[in-house]
């Protein structure tokens, strides 16, 4: 069985890092995602959501084995016309892998908190 089906089917062996976030994907919803955005002090709108749901596609995609370098780059190229690296980060001024990723309930990508790549601590 994939691991996704296996979250999927037994939702309470969902795991957390010590910081709180996902160390895999889980049962997610619309309003969890805004729930956690605003936690994050956010306030989604079209372009928010349209990010989140790419980063869940891509999850499905690739799993784990995609880390944050990868991922920036593949936002880059989708977002390109809105504004690339610029925009994503007025979108989720705290890193768009390290932001998206916790609102869009997936495991933050290996290296994420690289400065670089979606964390700006």
């Amino acid at each position: 069985m994939s691991d996704i089906l296996k979250h999927i089917m037994h939702p309470a062996t969902q795991r957390n890092d010590p910081q709180g976030n996902l160390l895999e994907i889980g049962p997610w919803s619309a309003s969890e995602a805004d729930a956690r955005a605003k936690a994050l002090g956010l306030t989604m709108n079209d372009d928010h959501w349209d990010v989140v749901l790419f980063l869940r596609d891509y999850y499905r995609g690739r799993g784990p084995e995609a880390d944050a370098r990868e991922i920036m780059a593949a936002l880059e190229q989708e977002f390109a016309d809105d504004g690339g690296r610029q925009w994503l980060y007025r979108l989720f001024p705290g890193g768009p892998i390290m932001q998206a990723s916790q609102v869009a309930g997936i495991p933050l990508p290996a290296h994420t908190a690289d400065p670089a790549f979606g964390n700006v601590h």
